[in-house]
């Protein structure tokens, strides 16, 4: 059984056919979904699909595009929303220098009172970065000294040398379906090598679908595509990944377990 650990469920491309691509995906194995946030007035929808759907879990949380637009959220209005036991996680937030959708200091603003939001509730938080890999990680280390937050770098492609210092501060990596595509030679270095007690698995759908469905729309069947050839480049069994994966995302979204 597989676990998609980041997918958007509410976003064009899925919403409109939630049924089925839930359907499609327990029919390849996928035993749980966490639906993930980054806009404020997709929180009602997304608490509801997983209100819905009893192998469905949401997140709270403003994605570093939208900081701009979300200058009211702060670190109290993210823990107050994120009180429903539907909800195990705060985020997606961080940085993202590719696009520059926000301004960098209300990325970082917006950044630091998600890692708040994790640590006064103690749901783990799940971090983009794209781009600003420096920063992710001076912020990510500045705030675990004021005191521990759980969490997970989601869809990473960033380099081995960001990938030990999110290790080193008790983080998980989530690899996407970019591990398989033919130009991402370093990320599949990084990954084949990824400590198993850290790693998760994810589609990041609609967006990222990995062969052999490049350019199709993602969703969550997808994930045991990415698990499959993840598991080859490994030299692990499609089994051992998958129950290892699978632990590993209810011992960091423990609340799934509550």
């Amino acid at each position: 059984m597989f676990v998609d650990s980041h997918c958007h469920l509410n976003y064009e491309g899925l919403a409109e056919r939630q049924d089925e691509v839930l359907e499609s995906a327990r029919s390849r194995g996928v035993s749980t979904m966490l639906n993930i946030s980054t806009r404020e007035r997709e929180w009602d929808d997304i608490v509801g699909t997983a209100e819905r759907e009893g192998d469905v879990w949401a997140s709270i949380g403003i994605h570093p595009h939208e900081a701009d637009a979300h200058p009211d959220i702060d670190t109290a209005k993210l823990v107050a929303r994120a009180d429903h036991p539907r909800v195990v996680a705060i985020g997606e937030t961080g940085l993202d220098y590719y696009y520059e959708h926000s301004d960098r200091e209300q990325q970082k603003t917006s950044f630091r009172s998600h890692i708040a939001a994790s640590r006064d509730t103690g749901l783990p938080l799940i971090v983009h970065t794209r781009d600003a890999e420096k920063d992710t990680a001076e912020i990510l280390t500045d705030e675990m000294g004021k005191g521990a937050f759980r969490g997970v770098i989601h869809c990473f492609t960033a380099s081995q040398e960001f990938a030990d210092a999110a290790l080193d501060l008790g983080l998980y990596i989530s690899i996407s379906g970019i591990v398989t595509f033919k130009n991402a030679k370093d990320l599949q270095a990084t990954a084949a090598q990824l400590p198993r007690d850290r790693l998760l698995i994810e589609t990041d759908s609609p967006f990222l679908a990995p062969e052999p469905h490049r350019g199709k729309t993602c969703e969550p069947a997808f994930v045991a595509d990415t698990a499959e050839f993840l598991a080859d480049l490994r030299g692990e069994s499609i089994e051992d990944l998958a129950d290892y994966t699978t632990r590993n995302f209810h011992t960091l979204f423990d609340k799934t377990t509550a």
